[in-house]
């Protein structure tokens, strides 16, 4: 499935240690450009803005393909029109195709590709039955899929979950009033079975190379899990779907849920996050806290939000403050500690070793001056100087 030679992906991973050892001062820039031109590794852009400049580039060149195609098909009007879309997704095909075959992997102009192909499919299937969003969800979400197994495309797994809880949510919306209602539920059960489902994917991983995707689908799960029963959302949802009328003094169905939902959910991934060690679900639960914060002054407004802001600086200050007084001292699991990937002379002598034994290196030992010096000798033997 995977259209890159696996050995050269295999580098790549390499390579990226390599990197990460560096800034660790582990080894020397000299070994890192040594494995760097060892190893044939993929066309690839790690700086953003440059990556973004290459998509541009590439959309450039994705839109002049398919002008080019529109000028010659633009005679036959309502039939081209009927299939353009079609042509535009297979020329993102190909173009994607022959960039994979000369290792372009994240680099812009395979973005440009990829993205152009999947936007053109959604398109096409719309065109083709009259916006039926449920099929064009369903059809982008097969594509996306296809696009991140192929290519490794992490943007195309984004399109995916979103794609794929798009299709749940217009399917519940043609159940009518009662799916409109137990939508909430449906997503919060779909968001839950979907992430101890990718989970247990990456536990058994065997294919690094999908790890990112899939580490990016278990994220998305644990976002839709907390804003699927959010009283903010519900509550503006069940306005805007089902046009419940909220009068003053009234609240929607099971907002008692909703609100202890609203709190304990972040609290819940806060406290797992610290116990795993999860640094992005540990991001996650900071957000979903803040979120939840501002759910309830959306709708009360407890203190004045000078006052707010102020109380809530005081707050995060004095949490900071005694927790590094009582991480800073610890060796081991969560600590204020700098990481032990840092610059040190033993360390960097111990790793250069490691990589010179792997890679075949040998490192050049300049020899300590013998104690016994040899001069210049009046006869034959060590040192002579050449006369009797």
């Amino acid at each position: 499935m995977i259209v890159y030679d696996k050995k050269i992906l295999n580098n790549e991973a390499l390579i990226d240690e390599a990197a990460s050892l560096h800034s660790g001062g582990f080894i020397s820039k000299d070994q890192k450009k040594f494995i760097e031109k060892e190893l044939e590794s993929i066309k690839s852009q790690k700086n953003i803005l440059v990556r973004i400049g290459f998509f541009l580039l590439g959309a450039l060149l994705f839109g002049s393909i398919c002008g080019a195609i529109t000028i010659f098909g633009v005679s036959s009007e309502r039939i081209f029109f009927q299939i353009c879309c079609y042509i535009f997704a297979i020329v993102g095909f190909v173009g994607a195709e022959i960039l994979a075959s000369k290792n372009f992997h994240n680099h812009g102009l395979d973005d440009a590709f990829i993205l152009g192909a999947l936007l053109n499919v959604g398109f096409a299937i719309g065109i083709t039955t009259e916006g039926y969003e449920m099929v064009i969800a369903f059809f982008v979400a097969i594509v996306a899929l296809f696009m991140f197994l192929r290519y490794l495309h992490l943007l195309s797994m984004l399109v995916f979950c979103l794609a794929i809880t798009a299709f749940l949510f217009y399917g519940m919306f043609e159940l009518g009033q009662i799916g409109k209602a137990v939508l909430p539920f449906t997503a919060a059960i779909f968001a839950g079975v979907f992430y101890f489902f990718t989970k247990r994917i990456i536990g058994r991983l065997t294919q690094i190379y999908y790890y990112n995707g899939l580490l990016l689908a278990n994220s998305f799960c644990l976002v839709l899990f907390y804003l699927s029963c959010n009283y903010l959302i519900v509550r503006e949802l069940s306005v805007e779907l089902l046009g419940a009328d909220v009068k003053p003094g009234t609240d929607i169905p099971f907002a008692f849920f909703f609100y202890a939902f609203t709190f304990i959910v972040p609290i819940i991934y806060l406290v797992q996050a610290l116990r795993t060690k999860d640094r992005l679900m540990l991001w996650i639960s900071f957000l979903a806290i803040a979120f939840s914060i501002y759910t309830i002054r959306f709708y009360y407004l407890v203190l004045p939000i000078e006052v707010a802001l102020t109380l809530g600086g005081t707050v995060l200050f004095a949490i900071a403050y005694f927790s590094i007084k009582k991480l800073k001292e610890k060796e081991s699991g969560l600590t204020f500690k700098p990481d032990r990937i840092t610059h040190s002379d033993a360390l960097l002598n111990a790793e250069a070793l490691v990589v010179a034994s792997t890679f075949g290196m040998k490192p050049e030992v300049k020899p300590q001056a013998s104690p016994m010096e040899f001069g210049g000798g009046g006869f034959s033997g060590g040192g002579s100087g050449g006369s009797f």
